[in-house]
């Protein structure tokens, strides 16, 4: 890691809906260029946790801190709106699972990989257009579809389109919601291709969120287990993924075997 100070820290976070548990007393650190993973089954608290994580959801209980641009490690809670508004614009990325949901999808392609460098700040039409013209590259979309709405992309070019939007700032930390769901095999197998190449290169850090313990073992170096909102196994993916502790996690990767 390039740095032995976490980039993000949960400390004892907990989502609760009345009596109902989202998520309960999760700790992890997360390093710079690390991916974890937060594998479960539907309904296990995983996307609440990612959803507190990345501040669309308040935490009942717990703390949030992570290590801004300027080495200053700082308490998510205590940032002024300003400030959150501008780290989701440039520093976080966020890939959700229905790429609808993170494009703008009455807008071109263009404009949807432009307008985050726009909220970051950046004025100059030139360079907007030619960043997009490069990321779309970089995703393989033909840079000749600039101007098309994502409404025309295929499932797999939309989800491409919406990573692309997302890096185009450098961020250093991104939140993925089963970015592979619902697309089918042959388009998941490139994605995920792309999304560990990307990884890479920027040296990203990562929280990815899926059911799939393929995907898991692919892209992460650690994993966290959960069941009924609870975090209950955790460690270096290889060794979870051979060698599970708890009989849920051990369902699970017996459940992988026979797939």
């Amino acid at each position: 890691m390039s740095c032995e100070v976490p980039l993000l820290v949960a400390d004892h976070v907990s989502r609760l809906y009345g009596s109902r548990i989202g998520c309960a007393n999760v700790s992890f650190d997360l390093y710079d260029g690390e991916v974890v993973s937060v594998v479960g089954e539907s309904g296990s608290g995983k996307s609440t946790l990612l959803s507190v994580l990345s501040g669309s959801t308040p935490a009942t209980s717990g703390r949030i801190f992570y290590r801004m641009r300027d080495g200053n490690t700082r308490d998510l809670a205590t940032l002024g709106e300003a400030e959150r508004r501008l780290l989701m614009r440039t520093d976080w990325g966020f890939v959700r699972q229905d790429a609808a949901e993170g494009l703008r999808m009455g807008v071109s392609a263009g404009a949807n990989v432009g307008e985050r460098l726009i909220g970051a700040g950046e004025r100059r039409y030139r360079r907007i257009r030619s960043e997009a013209l490069d990321w779309m590259g970089r995703v393989e979309i033909d840079p000749m579809r600039i101007d098309e709405s994502p409404q025309t992309f295929s499932g797999g070019m939309r989800q491409r389109l919406q990573i692309a939007r997302n890096l185009v700032t450098r961020p250093r930390l991104v939140f993925m919601d089963e970015p592979t769901g619902g697309l089918d095999v042959s388009v998941q197998a490139r994605l995920l291709d792309q999304i560990r190449s990307l990884v890479r290169e920027f040296s990203l850090s990562v929280v990815i969120v899926t059911h799939d313990l393929a995907v898991a073992r692919l892209l992460s170096d650690r994993m966290i287990v959960m069941r009924h909102g609870i975090a209950i196994e955790s460690g270096l993916t290889d060794q979870v993924l051979e060698d599970p502790r708890e009989p849920y996690t051990q369902l699970l990767v017996s459940s992988m075997l026979q797939v």
